[in-house]
């Protein structure tokens, strides 16, 4: 296995720049897997795809406003953070953009406290202590991190939060997610789906790519996710009635398995709350997840070898080449694929 295997070409126009309205407008790429099968429906129809006794299992993480800018005490050195997790009270993992932020520098934030490095991570990540709470400045004068290849402004910024997004700390979004519309899940649960949801934050693995040439080289940080008793309930009733678990995005996907793997017995799965750093190549056994709603993803990135462990790679890569013949959206404002 190679990450070149995971490579494609994208021309930046299929690269999505803003998100269309309404949310549930965008194209829906439909595969069935069992059948190899391929339809082109409106996300909107998902609600004609789903049967009673099925799942959705959707990733309820807030995204953070993550992305603060300041300077480097005393030279005044320009700096820009983008605040992943907060490891313990007052003492953050973070991307910091500058010259020479080491272990000792002190940086100053705009209209915030001051910080000093305490750790060099690796690469650009850092960790940082805060003298002061940080918080009331994310609110007040952090931006939306939106991903590096999204050049147009967001004019609001809760087109990048899902609409059941509850629980804050992800650096990004669950893009699968941002799809939903209050009516099209209301619609979805008229029909007798039902809907729970898992907790995974998201940080540094949506924004690290691989570098290396086998991809079982590359590390994958940790995430912390949360499956309660409640929605593993939902899981083993759906297992009892015959129905499909299906997740929605890669998040849900690695919480789901990340649970079934410390359960004894996957089918009967246990709650769980903790890290996570399951990383999903080709050869990956799914236990728990049936069906997976996700967007088109990066070449050579992680969330593409998921896909590929899902379905296969020459499967993926050539849904992908016949999703550019038909001028589908990519990326995290881009269009939706159900695999099934």
């Amino acid at each position: 296995m190679k990450t070149s295997d995971f490579f494609y070409h994208l021309p930046k126009e299929f690269i999505a720049q803003h998100p269309v309205d309404p949310r549930d407008s965008s194209r829906l790429l439909v595969y069935d897997r069992a059948n190899d099968l391929v339809e082109h429906r409106i996300f909107t129809q998902l609600v004609d795809l789903l049967k009673e006794d099925d799942l959705l299992v959707l990733n309820q993480t807030r995204v953070i406003r993550a992305r603060l800018y300041g300077t480097k005490v005393p030279t005044g050195g320009k700096i820009e953070l983008l605040l992943l997790r907060e490891v313990e009270k007052g003492h953050w993992e973070a991307m910091v953009g500058g010259k020479g932020i080491k272990p000792g520098s002190k940086i100053q934030i705009n209209a915030g406290p001051e910080g000093v490095i305490e750790k060099d991570l690796g690469r650009s990540l850092r960790q940082i202590h805060f003298r002061t709470s940080i918080e009331e400045v994310i609110e007040k004068t952090g931006a939306v991190p939106l991903p590096p290849y999204i050049h147009e402004t967001l004019n609001e910024p809760e087109r990048y939060q899902t609409i059941y997004a509850r629980e804050i700390g992800s650096a990004a979004a669950p893009t699968a997610g941002l799809h939903f519309t209050p009516e099209l899940l209301e619609r979805i649960r008229g029909k007798g789906v039902r809907v729970t949801e898992v907790t995974l934050h998201i940080g540094l693995d949506t924004f690290a790519p691989v570098h290396e040439d086998d991809p079982r080289d590359h590390q994958i940080h940790t995430e912390w996710c949360q499956l309660t008793e409640a929605a593993a309930a939902e899981i083993r009733q759906t297992r009892l009635r015959g129905g499909r678990v299906i997740a929605v995005g890669t998040t849900s996907v690695r919480t789901l398995e990340t649970a079934g793997l410390r359960s004894e017995d996957p089918q009967h799965i246990r709650p769980y709350e903790g890290p996570t750093d399951l990383y999903i190549l080709p050869g990956f056994q799914f236990q728990v997840v049936d069906c997976l709603l996700t967007n088109f993803h990066l070449p050579e990135s992680t969330l593409l070898m998921m896909v590929s462990a899902f379905t296969g790679r020459e499967k993926i890569l050539s849904l992908y080449q016949l999703a550019m013949r038909n001028k589908y959206r990519f990326y995290s404002f881009g269009d939706a694929m159900l695999l099934i």
